[in-house]
């Protein structure tokens, strides 16, 4: 019995390490992306552009918004962001992009030339509001 308990003692150590290892390396990856102008997450949400990095203090400058710049610990950065691709007009189906008219035409109704909303006067508005108020009570 205390053999397997020492045997599972083992491999829960060893484990462990496995786990740890595999977290290094991640970092040590992550980190080997790093450079000036790479867009980067901190682990408490702040995005930026890398404007320098101080190998010394293991500080990274982050530029936030043009003119705003903040300095974390290299380890905040935890995320390094992909530049979105961007799709062209051409690239895409001409049955995807839903047709917009570039006129009212689409607001009146073809049979009757009125409005699809149905034009009331004032006055046809306020007796509307005031019979609706009646049959609440």
């Amino acid at each position: 019995m205390s053999i397997l308990l020492f045997v599972m003692l083992g491999v829960f150590i060893f484990m462990m390490f496995r786990r740890n290892k595999k977290t290094q390396q991640q970092q040590a990856e992550l980190q080997s992306k790093f450079g000036p102008g790479v867009e980067v997450m901190t682990s408490f949400g702040l995005f930026g552009r890398i404007v320098d990095i101080d190998e010394a203090d293991n500080k990274v400058t982050l530029e936030l918004s043009p003119g705003n710049l903040a300095t974390v610990h290299r380890q905040a950065v935890t995320k390094v962001i992909e530049p979105a691709v961007e799709t062209t007009p051409e690239a895409e189906p001409a049955a995807a992009s839903p047709v917009v008219p570039d006129d009212a035409s689409s607001l009146t109704t073809p049979e009757t030339g009125s409005t699809a909303t149905g034009a009331e006067t004032p006055e046809e508005n306020l007796k509307r509001f005031n019979d609706e108020g009646k049959k609440d009570s």
